[in-house]
């Protein structure tokens, strides 16, 4: 593999790392809906302030939300709504993998009778 390919799979990586985390799923499906702040996304994801500022960092790092001041209040966004896609996308895998394990499951049932 040469570098220019090896650098764009380690920043797909790093982007899909960072939706590696429940609550910061969470977060993204929220921020979808329109931008919160810390304390908004606290109250949801129910963890304290400082472990969601640090999921905030984590998905502004990976470049999937962004910053907006009012004031004195931080508000974070969505950058990308396309994002949704792929995690419906993800949705579908976990959807055909259960169709799938049912199957087998109906198959091995049926085997036994």
């Amino acid at each position: 593999m040469d570098q220019k390919s090896k650098n764009r799979y380690e920043a797909q990586a790093a982007v899909i790392k960072a939706l590696a985390h429940p609550s910061r799923l969470m977060m993204l499906e929220e921020l979808n809906n329109g931008k919160k702040n810390v304390t908004e996304l606290t109250k949801m994801v129910g963890a304290d302030t400082s472990t969601v500022s640090k999921h905030l960092n984590v998905l502004k790092n990976a470049g999937l939300v962004f910053v907006e001041k009012e004031g004195t209040t931080v508000f974070y966004q969505l950058r990308m709504p396309c994002l949704m896609d792929f995690i419906s996308c993800i949705e579908s895998v976990m959807e055909a993998n259960a169709f799938e394990h049912m199957e087998t499951v109906i198959s091995c049932k049926t085997k036994t009778k």
